[in-house]
């Protein structure tokens, strides 16, 4: 009886976390999260380690 509580009750959750994720208020989020891999990250100086390096004593 219990096991048959606690399954229903994990269902439940999982279909109200799927509600939740893809609900339309998260949209924008998930927009924005899906162009993150294709959008371009500032390059840091090719040397700028290398220039910290030499500058200590």
């Amino acid at each position: 009886m219990i096991q048959g509580i606690i399954t229903g009750f994990l269902l439940v959750a999982f279909v109200g976390g799927w509600i939740w994720l893809y609900g339309k208020a998260r949209q924008p989020a998930l927009d924005a999260a899906a162009r993150m891999p294709l959008e371009d990250e500032p390059v840091p100086a090719a040397n700028a380690s290398f220039k910290q390096a030499e500058d200590r004593p």
